[in-house]
């Protein structure tokens, strides 16, 4: 008679048997949620191509643990696949020795030219090096640089040249930019870029060097006339 009521109780909805296989099924998707989120291994391809590929593109050294997430493999494994990937590249065991090596840079793994082959990377890089700039290029800039920001239609009233051509080469090249548009006229303006400051050498503008002095009275240059006491903008 107990066993009979007890059945009947765990067949009515809500009964203790469908409240387990709710949770059973909960958990299961739940556990499907979280592999499909996880990052996936790729069993066909070995962990050795699979972190060389990686170390590839990277811009930075990557850490033992970064590349253990990237290609979901422990970290042990990952090691003993950075050390075969450093023999081969190395020439050890009979392999060419690459013009590159896999170095270990403050913690992580990155590719480096190897030591012996820099003048020759460095003869590329003059060779590829775009040209120097003109003397209106040169000329331009500086105004740029003390007038920001500043219209071509103004660049070309100070230099008294048409001054569209050079404009273009000086973005093309990075060294200036659009900062904005003139609301009323249309005008783009321009500032300098963050590389002309690499170039330089300089952290910010207001390390230019006075303009005043370099002007014909020595002390009258043209910020003054502007109202700017030091001659920078």
């Amino acid at each position: 008679m107990t066993d009979d009521v007890h059945d009947t109780s765990s067949a009515e909805p809500g009964g203790a048997d469908e409240m387990a296989d709710a949770r059973a099924i909960e958990h299961e998707i739940h556990a499907r949620a979280e592999h499909d989120h996880a990052p996936q291994a790729h069993p066909a391809i070995p962990i050795d191509r699979q972190l060389e590929a990686i170390l590839m593109i990277a811009d930075e050294p990557q850490s033992l643990v970064a590349l253990g997430a990237a290609v979901n493999a422990p970290v042990p494994a990952v090691r003993q696949a950075v050390e075969r990937l450093v023999a081969d590249f190395d020439g050890v065991d009979g392999t060419t020795r690459r013009g590159f090596e896999l170095r270990e840079i403050g913690g992580g793994w990155r590719f480096y030219v190897r030591q012996d082959l820099d003048t020759v990377v460095e003869q590329f890089v003059e060779a590829e090096r775009p040209s120097r700039l003109s003397q209106a290029a040169l000329e331009t800039l500086a105004v740029v640089a003390y007038k920001q920001p500043i219209t071509r239609s103004q660049i070309a009233s100070i230099r008294a040249v048409n001054v569209d051509g050079v404009v273009r080469t000086l973005v093309a090249r990075g060294l200036i930019e659009e900062s904005f548009t003139d609301s009323e006229t249309g005008a783009i303006n321009y500032v300098t870029s963050d590389l002309l400051l690499q170039q330089l050498g300089i952290n910010s503008l207001d390390e230019l060097p006075l303009i005043s002095p370099l002007l014909d009275d020595g002390a009258d240059g043209f910020g003054q006339n502007e109202g700017i006491p030091d001659g920078r903008v």
